[in-house]
């Protein structure tokens, strides 16, 4: 039971130490998150059609 509760004490520590992102910063990840997000969706289905696209044209 010791064991239990020096874990969570470390974890309470621990998660004193950690710096959380203001309004600002999160916004700022959030839009480069889903720009990345959308650019490689993009690119994979543009790959993914030419592909099919190809298979079709040689069989």
């Amino acid at each position: 039971m010791k064991k239990m509760a020096r874990f969570f004490i470390g974890v309470k520590k621990e998660m004193g130490k950690v710096r959380w992102p203001n309004k600002k910063e999160m916004l700022t990840y959030s839009i480069a998150t889903i720009s990345f997000i959308l650019v490689f969706g993009l690119f994979f289905g543009l790959t993914d059609f030419i592909f099919a696209s190809l298979r079709t044209i040689f069989s």
